[in-house]
């Protein structure tokens, strides 16, 4: 027993060591294959009988014929996320009729799909019409926690206002700071301020991630940020949730000494 938990100790500290931190750029999406990363869904975990994610014409297709998401194979740490993607024509069951979803899942630990769907316990980068932007955390065998400056509106939800009162997180979500109180779970959905583009039109989800400091930004424009996280590092997910969706672009590169863009 004694020797099984020395094992399990030294490899969590390998892991934790092993993350890596970008010295330069890293193009984790090559425009050819997925090499850098590994398929895990739903019901059929690490097969894509569905061809889920395939890539073509130097773009990821994600048909969200099932939930799920692509993995990297390496955990990161202290770096510029880049992830460039535009949504497709079709949603899928069990979402039709629904706002188009997915997102970047960030810092992601445990085992695979122990947040449900396929999913790594892990800190949300929200893709959805009319949210994109906003905070979750996915809970796994652990809740992720995250201190936020935000507001509370007539909903009763949070929203990230630089310089309100903090307030620590371990569910739910931090919406980003214009989504619309009004929003609905609409296809089609855009808001009266949306940063997000209309469909067909490329957008621009860049995180900077420096321990538990993760900024969120969309087309150039801060819409949301959380401190303290108690999560640091792990994998990156981009998923699959019914929605169609292309990305071109999946990079990592050095974080500046501000912390900025």
């Amino acid at each position: 027993m004694r020797i099984a938990l020395l094992l399990m100790l030294v490899a969590s500290l390998a892991t934790a060591s092993d993350a890596v931190k970008p010295e330069k750029k890293i193009k984790l999406f090559n425009g050819k294959d997925l090499t850098n990363f590994y398929v895990f869904l739903k019901d059929s975990h690490r097969e894509d009988p569905k061809k889920v994610f395939t890539v073509a014409n130097g773009m990821i297709h994600i048909s969200g014929a099932e939930w799920g998401a692509v993995t990297t194979e390496k955990e990161y740490r202290d770096y510029h996320l880049i992830v460039e993607w535009k949504w497709g024509k079709e949603n899928l069951a069990p979402r039709v009729g629904k706002a188009r979803d997915s997102g970047i899942l960030l810092h992601g630990t445990g085992v695979d799909g122990a947040a449900g769907s396929g999913w790594l316990e892990s800190i949300e980068y929200q893709m959805i019409e009319g949210g994109t932007g906003d905070m979750l955390m996915v809970k796994g065998a652990a809740k992720p926690k995250m201190t936020v400056e935000a507001i509370t509106k007539e909903d009763k939800q949070l929203y990230w206002q630089q310089g309100a009162p903090r307030v620590t997180r371990d569910s739910g979500r931090v919406n980003w700071y214009g989504r619309d109180i009004k929003w609905t779970d609409t296809f089609g959905y855009r808001g009266p301020v949306d940063v997000e583009k209309p469909v067909g039109q490329w957008n621009r989800s860049e995180v900077i991630a420096q321990g538990g400091h993760l900024v969120y930004y969309l087309n150039g424009v801060k819409v949301n940020e959380g401190f303290d996280g108690d999560h640091t590092q792990g994998k990156i997910q981009v998923q699959s949730e019914a929605a169609e969706v292309y990305v071109r672009r999946i990079e990592l590169q050095p974080v500046k000494d501000s912390g900025q863009r």
